[in-house]
């Protein structure tokens, strides 16, 4: 049995990468479960890395993430070697005995088969990819927000600067349109701010919600009222992420927000919840709100500021 002896008692598979050069993985905790990919070569180096699954966190041995169907996938290749040695020894048994006199009896022995099905698959397609700013690893996800598969870092603030990054573009773009095609551009722009902040907060917010006073509370916070969350964080996690501010840069991001609301639920017209929460002069009641491209631009770095103001307050909290 030559050719079964020389298979040695081990398999090394190689698993292929997708057409993009990543290579799937999958969380091994039943109740995540959650796929993923990532580039091979990219990211951290060293040997017996960790890996960390973006979704819930969980940390173990990265050949514990291989997927389903690449563990199928293994077995039908190594079933198929076996199958094709062990073919080939048993063909090497094959005789034909012819009979011999008038009443010889004739014995053969003839081996036959096929090579055994190979279980190929397909990676799956995901929705965004990242290029971590921490350890280089280059994967995709499903959803925006997730942990580095390699360092674990969580990638929250990094979206959240991509995103503030569009809406200076956006706010590029808005100069070189004329006056009524370039004040849309900068309301969107302003709709983007706080919406990318929303998204960045909640996140934050879940991710680090173990830390809070009541952990299903803090996963519930939302940042479109900018004011409202800042109380809520402060509630729950007893830190002030708008502490870094000064008086007029908070002041300038509160108004910013306040004119979002008005440009989204109320035409841009001025409310008295608006002049309350600003303090801007009463004769601002019932007329339209304005925002400028200056307002915007102050508003993304502010947001860029307190963001990780927040994160780092709430990932360095006992």
């Amino acid at each position: 049995m030559r050719n079964m002896k020389n298979l040695g008692s081990q398999f090394s598979i190689a698993i292929p990468p997708d057409e993009e050069g990543l290579v799937g993985r999958e969380c091994p905790i039943v109740e995540c479960e959650g796929y993923f990919k990532l580039q091979p070569g990219t990211g951290l180096t060293g040997r017996n890395l960790p890996t960390h699954c973006p979704y819930c966190g969980h940390v173990a041995a990265s050949n514990n993430f291989f997927t389903k169907a690449q563990i199928e996938y293994a077995k039908s290749v190594a079933l198929r070697k076996v199958t094709d040695a062990l073919v080939k020894d048993l063909k090497g048994l094959e005789f034909n005995n012819r009979p011999r006199g008038g009443f010889g009896i004739s014995l053969s022995m003839k081996v036959s088969g096929s090579p055994r099905p190979i279980r190929f698959y397909r990676e799956k397609k995901l929705e965004t990819e990242v290029v971590c700013n921490n350890c280089t690893l280059r994967y995709t996800i499903y959803g925006v927000f997730g942990f580095c598969p390699d360092c674990g870092v969580h990638n929250s603030q990094q979206i959240l600067n991509k995103n503030l990054e569009l809406v200076e573009k956006i706010l590029a773009v808005a100069e070189t349109q004329d006056q009524q095609i370039a004040k849309q551009l900068i309301e969107n722009a302003l709709e983007d701010c706080v919406s990318a902040f929303d998204g960045f907060g909640r996140e934050t917010c879940r991710v680090f919600a173990s830390k809070a006073a009541k952990p299903e509370k803090a996963a519930e916070i939302r940042f479109q009222n900018i004011l409202g969350a800042r109380d809520r964080v402060k509630e729950q996690f007893n830190v002030d992420f708008a502490a870094c501010s000064t008086f007029d840069d908070w002041k300038h991001v509160l108004r910013a927000f306040q004119k979002r609301h008005l440009l989204a639920h109320k035409m841009g017209v001025v409310d008295e919840s608006y002049l309350a929460a600003t303090g801007d002069s009463p004769l601002m009641l019932g007329r339209k709100t304005s925002i400028e491209a200056t307002e915007v631009r102050e508003l993304a770095a502010q947001l860029n500021k307190l963001g990780r103001e927040l994160f780092q307050m709430l990932q360095t909290k006992q």
